[in-house]
């Protein structure tokens, strides 16, 4: 029976006594519950109950109504060598009473746990020194400085031991010269003795607290193998005869522990590279800024500042704050953040984004956001987040883990059994044994799938593609259908002027009247005409006597002409008739434009020209349908709009499967209707989609990044480009393939390495080369993906 313990659940949700006594009944209906009792004042509710009972109380708690607030510690963990280790770390976490769930990776030697009510951060750290490792809170700005004293400490220890390791092995190399020459066994032994116990101390600390943990590691292989080829060599020089050469081995024992020491360097110093995403939008953040009070200038931390500060940032700075633009005219390069490649102008009313590039001007920023509240701030939780997270195919590794290292010892001590009885001498049974235990690779499962998704997810920041977690990234390989919305995702939400027709045929001159009615009008049908003017360059005069006609448009008086823009309430109104111009509003009207006539008043009214408004389709919408066709996924075209308008864009785009009219509550049931038979991404807004893209396989938002849609899909594309959909959906698909090309490779150099060690057929420094070889080259292959680029975002249509 499970020993009983005592939970306190923090509750959130109670407002008065019959809360609390809801609570405290869902809660005894938990099996095991007892003693339960919930304090409404202190929002603290006490549970005696069976170990591991926690997940069942915080669902009884929601199911109830309420909420059980989960907050995140992050560890360092000191000392995982192996996919062993990972597992170890995480049962010894997540006995801790209070830890809700608990991730380690071993590719950035963290621990990401959810935490219920107050845990103490001493109380898990002393959970991992009991079973074998060491740990301390996590301190983003202490990391760096971490990483780098250790890598040279280890660039030391590697440089020293292979030093003495070279002379132990040089006569062997020299043997195919016919060169045939020995150290001394006394010198062999100075050389070899350091290399064992002092270099490799590191082993055999680990593989002691991994024995007192009662588990096993690799430092325990690489510990038994070398210390069973050491002793060998001992024996051997004990009992050889005076003034003979016996046949020793301290060449392999050295030379394995330094081959391990040089795969541990090659491995640390590629873990660093696939965190560099990370460090790379941290290096955004500046540490000092600009403040302006009452006109004066001072510099100050960025600390200092507060909401609505003003904020002086001159050409070339990195912008200190999100903030909104107040005086100035810039550009600013984005590139590290949204990934947009070209800058973007600024001005009074614009935002800008903390970590940006300020270019040729000066700009007066009022802050907006500060800290953790920033988008740089969030993006990087965002990156972190999805690279401590696991897959799920690492849970298959995680069980192969459990068990791989006592497999080893067994086939390891059958090989030395199966020798010795086969009739070889056993000194030939005990070398073969130790190749076995020396080959042995369970560093590079533990870093086949941590190393690839921390790569993969990295460069797909960079390019402006926040992917969630492991398991959107993981899931989004898979599809095979991609929904769209229409507005502000495939076009760009703003009216435009779609078509426009003069009778007498200038063009500009109707545009330039249009311009001068709707000049100083903040509505989005006068804003497209104002910046169609703009795009012709034609110098928009001022109207007299302006007159707003409600619900029918605009007049004013122009060069002694009285002129109005309206609807065709307005032209009925003024029984005029669209003549020659009746077949073109028939036509676009069915394309779902919105129609303003510009009609000349006075003694005998006329219609001079006909305007057709519609939202105009991205620059890369185009591009991202042609590239999910060339990927076989099917595109969809969800909307609200008309028939008409959906089928204006769904025809530009090549779009076959269109529903249009469809109300905001349907368009989950559409999306379910599709999974039935397809693996669905919504792409959408992340605002008006939230219930789609809840409902599909793996949802997308499209946006800057500064609202809930970062926390509600799956992956979210930090500018609204469309070509990043199907760069998103390849970036995971070869994240996906680089983890099962490293798992590959680290089962099959143990399945072929193995056996040939097993059979006499390597030796144990062709087996501790092989084996440092196997996790620099899984740790390099994820590397790859740092070269990868979506093609697609070449093609500047």
């Amino acid at each position: 029976m499970s020993e009983s313990t005592t939970f306190d659940l923090p509750i959130a949700g109670m407002t008065c006594a019959s809360c609390a006594g809801r609570v405290e009944r869902a809660l005894r209906k938990v099996a095991g519950a007892s003693a339960v009792s919930v304090n409404l004042a202190t929002e603290l509710a006490r549970v005696q109950a069976p170990e591991g009972s926690l997940p069942a109380l915080k669902q009884a708690v929601e199911q109830a109504g309420y909420s059980v607030p989960v907050h995140t510690l992050e560890l360092n963990i000191e000392g995982m060598t192996c996919a062993s280790c990972v597992g170890r770390v995480e049962r010894a976490l997540s006995k801790v009473d209070g830890v809700n769930s608990v991730s380690v990776n071993l590719a950035n030697e963290r621990a990401h746990l959810e935490l219920l009510g107050q845990v103490d951060a001493q109380t898990l750290i002393d959970a991992v020194k009991r079973a074998g490792y060491d740990a301390t809170v996590w301190q983003a700005e202490q990391a760096a400085d971490t990483q780098s004293n250790r890598l040279n400490r280890e660039r030391l220890a590697l440089v020293l031991a292979i030093l003495l390791s070279v002379p132990l092995v040089l006569p062997m190399l020299l043997q195919p010269f016919g060169v045939h020459w020995m150290l001394p066994a006394w010198v062999q032994f100075a050389l070899a003795t350091p290399v064992q116990f002092i270099f490799g101390a590191r082993f055999y600390v680990a593989a002691f607290k991994a024995v007192r943990a009662g588990a096993g590691n690799m430092d325990l292989l690489v510990a038994l193998g070398t210390s069973a080829g050491y002793g060998l060599s001992l024996y051997e020089w004990v009992i050889a005869r005076p003034g003979s050469m016996p046949h020793l081995y301290f060449e392999a024992s050295a030379v394995v522990i330094a081959l391990v020491l040089l795969g541990k360097y090659l491995e640390s110093r590629a873990k660093r590279q696939t965190a560099s995403a990370i460090r790379a939008l941290e290096a955004l953040r500046p540490e000092r800024a600009i403040q302006v009070i009452e006109g004066q200038e001072r510099d100050v931390a960025i600390s200092a500042l507060r909401l609505n500060d003003l904020v002086l940032v001159k050409p070339g700075e990195r912008f200190p704050v999100d903030g909104e633009v107040l005086e100035g005219q810039s550009h600013a390069d984005e590139a590290l953040i949204s990934g947009e490649s070209l800058p973007v102008p600024k001005q009074p009313g614009d935002t800008v984004t903390g970590g940006a590039i300020n270019g040729e001007g000066r700009l007066l920023v009022r802050t907006q956001a500060l800290g953790a509240e920033t988008v740089l701030a969030r993006i990087i939780r965002l990156v972190e987040d999805a690279q401590a997270a696991k897959a799920p195919i690492q849970k298959l590794v995680d069980k192969v883990s459990q068990v791989f290292v006592p497999v080893v010892l067994l086939l390891a001590l059958a090989t030395l059994i199966g020798w010795w009885l086969y009739g070889a001498p056993l000194e030939t049974a005990l070398i073969n044994a130790v190749a076995v235990l020396v080959i042995a690779c369970p560093c590079a499962l533990g870093l086949a799938t941590p190393t690839a998704i921390m790569a993969g997810t990295g460069v797909a920041a960079r390019h402006g593609i926040l992917i969630k977690d492991a398991e959107a990234l993981e899931r989004a390989h898979e599809v095979t259908t991609v929904v769209f919305d229409k507005t502000g995702t495939l076009t760009s939400g703003t009216p435009r002027i779609a078509h426009l027709t003069a009778l007498d045929g200038d063009e500009d001159a109707l545009l330039n009247m249009a311009g001068a009615l709707q000049r100083g009008s903040e509505h989005p049908l006068a804003k497209a005409v104002l910046d169609a003017c703009a795009e012709r360059g034609l110098d928009v005069q001022d109207v007299s006597d302006s007159q707003s006609l409600a619900g029918r448009g605009i007049a004013g008086s122009l060069d002694g002409h009285r002129l109005a823009l309206g609807n065709r309430r307005l032209l009925d109104e003024l029984g005029l008739n669209p003549g020659s111009l009746a077949d073109s509003a028939q036509a676009w009207e069915t394309e779902g434009r919105t129609l303003s006539w510009l009609i000349e008043q006075g003694a005998t009214p006329r219609v001079l020209g006909l305007f057709a408004f519609g939202d105009t389709l991205k620059p890369g919408a185009l591009a991202a349908v042609e590239a999910l066709n060339e990927q076989h996924i099917a595109s969809h075209l969800l909307t609200g709009d008309n028939q008409g308008s959906a089928r204006v864009v769904s025809q530009a785009l090549g779009i076959t499967h269109v529903h249009a009219e469809v109300l905001p509550a349907d368009k989950s049931a559409i999306v379910q209707q599709l999974k039935s038979h397809s693996v669905v991404a919504m792409v959408g807004d992340g605002i008006n989609d939230a219930p789609a893209l809840a409902a599909a396989d793996i949802g997308i938002a499209m946006g800057g990044g500064t609202d809930v849609a970062m926390h509600a899909a799956g992956i979210t594309l930090m500018r609204g480009d469309p070509r990043l959909v199907p760069a998103a959906l390849d970036i995971s698909r070869k994240t996906y393939a680089k983890i099962r090309q490293n798992l590959f490779w680290a089962f099959i150099y143990n399945l072929i390495g193995i056996p040939l060690a097993a059979f006499g057929f390597l030796n144990p420094v062709l087996a501790g080369a092989a084996m440092a070889l196997s996790s620099v080259s899984v740790v390099s292959n994820a590397l790859l993906l740092k070269l990868w680029t979506p093609k697609q975002l070449e093609d500047k249509r």
